[in-house]
């Protein structure tokens, strides 16, 4: 897509996952990336895998829950690059508990990766898409359009980050600049992993999940990055506000 030729993207949560997919999704159609993680091993394989394809990427190890570290990312992101055009927040983590069992620190610590990293995320850089009058694509879930036992702090911060989205939108669409949100069905990531499951739960949690999407699958992380280059690029110029499921048709089936 030659209209993105240039371009610059902040992506977070750019080790693994989706915000991984997303960095060589928008490195291939030619835009240059800053990719931002905690852990430096990951994040520096991703800079080089994109980089021998022949693209410019930059590694900021950071912390999206510290408030000074996202203004470095975006500071740096700027020095390197010369602005932003695109962000995209894919961090994220999950966390699997009923109410009576989700202590309040992992409540907190829950919202403050999901969501308020994408509201300081998106304040700091806002300057800068102003004046590119550039794009937000923020990662939801599923789990922000239907409720599901035993993730409340999960489904509660998803659900904040798709009215966060219709917000901002509305607030600065007479700057010129767009936020979306991407609303995935089960993919194929290590979240659930991460969230505590073994590898035996994992598979049969998969196993599970190709019967309650309509489709009969699961999500590639490179079909949701798909979606999000989409939304963030000039092709999708009258889109904003929206929060766009792409999930095999989960959000609109009963549960199972």
């Amino acid at each position: 897509m030659d209209s993105t030729k240039g371009k610059v993207a902040l992506i977070t949560g750019a080790s693994s996952g989706i915000g991984r997919a997303c960095a060589f999704k928008f490195a291939s159609e030619g835009v240059k990336v800053a990719l931002v993680a905690r852990t430096a091993g990951k994040l520096n394989e991703v800079v080089q895998a994109v980089e021998a394809q022949g693209s410019e990427a930059r590694a900021l190890v950071g912390d999206v829950t510290l408030d000074a570290d996202v203004q470095r990312v975006v500071r740096d992101t700027v020095a390197a690059f010369g602005g932003i055009d695109m962000l995209v927040n894919a961090a994220g983590v999950m966390y699997r508990a009923t109410i009576e069992a989700t202590p309040p620190d992992d409540w907190d610590r829950v919202m403050r990766i999901n969501t308020r990293s994408v509201f300081i995320m998106i304040q700091q850089a806002l300057p800068h898409l102003i004046q590119s009058k550039g794009s937000i694509v923020n990662v939801s879930s599923v789990s922000g359009l239907r409720a599901a036992p035993g993730l409340v702090a999960y489904c509660v911060s998803k659900a904040a980050v798709d009215q966060l989205t219709r917000c901002v939108a509305l607030e600065v669409a007479d700057k010129g600049v767009r936020c979306n949100a991407v609303n995935p069905g089960l993919t194929v990531t290590d979240l659930h992993r991460n969230a505590g499951m073994s590898e035996e739960q994992y598979a049969a949690f998969l196993e599970h999940g190709m019967t309650t999407h309509p489709l009969g699958r699961l999500g590639r992380p490179e079909e949701i990055a798909d979606l999000i280059f989409f939304l963030a690029s000039p092709q999708a110029g009258w889109i904003t506000a929206i929060n766009c499921p792409i999930d095999g048709g989960r959000s609109q089936s009963c549960p199972i």
